[in-house]
């Protein structure tokens, strides 16, 4: 790819003749005639140099130099001024110019000073690359999410692996808490370890014990064989207990002891059997109200809750939302083998609408289902359950006897609805669209000209 330049100089003839002596050499040129027109076409696109002129009506060259700095500060800036000066190179410099230049323009010496700030940029984009690659290697193992909220969790997750205190790990259903507690164990240095997971409120009362602490041959009825406890089972790894406020108030002092001494007594034995596993807990309940009725322990209570993590509901991080989308029928089509290559900006504007009580859980079984259903290569509104499809639902089409639209014009308006429905996060919407950024950027500052000459 070639290099791309904006060239900024209030004299029409002098940015012409810029453009046009780099556009001959191979460079990709835009010419501006100020520093707020160039400042706007920043905010859609970046390029690899800048060239300014230093003296200008208006903002001049050293002030857009500045704010240049502390918009991009990987992008160099090239000044160009008839004003060769000590003071304006030492100003130049100061502002944060990348290097400085005398009129009249030799363009060989123009274009040795381009190449060597588009190398810099370059270096400094692979860095930034590097690093963003270094933040997606820090994301958690079967974790998706960049908002806000989920960042917080994160970090407190990968803190916490460090350490052997015990997790509680609070949520509404369906918000990922046993993904979290997976991520984890995979992060601590038990990864190689059993990973044992446990869900307290689907064990009869009566084997909540036998299950967890293991038990002796003719403890009981039916207990022919001895059997050890999940405890056992799980080594020097994590056991994962679910629904932890379900545990039965008779079990629940002598998981106290398991925490507090790192043993347990097999049902029916008359020893206790030392245990090294991590223990990382889950509740969708109020505890402490709980323990306020008398349900669960305040000292089980204090002692599960060493590091407490609250994950964020999917309302809470909307942000995320439609990636997960994405991922979720990405799966489905893979695993199920239908064509299926995403969802419409309807669609889009549907998922970001819909409260989700079911949280991360409900939107995978709803794009398990559309992938499932849907007749199209995109899922469409109508694969959606009818109750996210109302209120999403968008008027008639036009009618059959107006004009049909220019490809382009039809092109514009979908852009243009993606971006409404993604609150005008450009990344996100560049996903949703499946164009790179950059491109994104290029046709909406065109729409934005093309507005101006209206």
């Amino acid at each position: 790819m070639s290099t791309s330049i904006f060239v900024v100089d209030d004299d029409a003839a002098m940015g012409a003749l810029l453009e046009e002596g780099l556009a001959e050499r191979g460079y990709a040129v835009r010419a501006f005639g100020g520093g707020e027109a160039v400042l706007r076409a920043l905010d859609e696109d970046e390029p690899d140099v800048l060239i300014t002129d230093l003296r200008m009506a208006g903002m001049d060259g050293l002030a857009l130099t500045r704010e240049v700095v502390r918009r991009r500060p990987d992008l160099p800036v090239v000044l160009l001024t008839a004003f060769g000066d000590l003071d304006a190179a030492v100003g130049a410099i100061r502002a944060g110019a990348w290097d400085f230049l005398s009129k009249p323009v030799d363009f060989d010496t123009l274009a040795i000073a381009v190449d060597r700030a588009a190398r810099h940029h370059a270096l400094r984009r692979e860095v930034r690359r590097l690093r963003r690659h270094r933040r997606e290697d820090d994301a958690l193992p079967g974790v998706i999410g960049d908002s806000p909220p989920m960042r917080r969790a994160a970090e407190l997750v990968r803190r916490a692996a460090r350490t052997d205190a015990p997790v509680l790990l609070v949520g509404e259903t369906g918000t990922g808490k046993e993904l979290f507690a997976r991520a984890l164990h995979a992060l601590s240095d038990r990864a190689d370890q059993p990973f044992v997971p446990v869900n307290c409120a689907a064990i009869p009362e009566h084997l909540v014990e036998s299950e967890l602490f293991g038990h002796v041959r003719g403890a009981f009825t039916d207990a022919r064989t001895a059997r050890r406890g999940l405890f056992v089972e799980a080594g020097r790894g994590t056991i994962f207990l679910d629904e932890i406020g379900e545990l039965p108030l008779a079990v629940q002092p002598k998981l106290l002891r398991v925490l507090q001494e790192g043993r347990v007594r097999p049902v029916g034995a008359d020893r206790e059997v030392p245990v090294a596993c991590r223990v990382v807990a889950a509740t969708n309940r109020d505890l402490g109200q709980a323990v306020a009725e008398g349900s669960f322990r305040s000292d089980l209570f204090y002692r599960v809750a060493v590091i407490r993590l609250a994950l964020p509901p999917l309302r809470q991080r909307a942000g995320d939302i439609l990636l997960l989308a994405r991922h979720f029928v990405e799966r489905a089509a893979a695993r199920t083998g239908r064509p299926v290559q995403g969802f419409t900006t309807p669609v889009a504007q549907a998922l970001l609408a819909w409260p989700w009580p079911g949280n991360v859980r409900e939107l995978e079984n709803c794009m398990e289902r559309a992938v499932a259903l849907t007749a199209h290569d995109r899922i469409v509104l109508d694969d959606l359950p009818e109750e996210m499809r109302a209120p999403a639902r968008v008027p008639e089409a036009a009618p059959a006897e107006e004009p049909l639209l220019p490809l382009a014009e039809v092109e514009r308006r979908h852009i243009e609805r993606v971006l409404a429905a993604v609150g005008d996060n450009k990344v996100m919407a560049a996903r949703v669209l499946g164009l790179d950024r950059r491109t994104l950027y290029r046709k909406l500052e065109r729409y934005r000209q093309e507005a101006g000459d209206a």
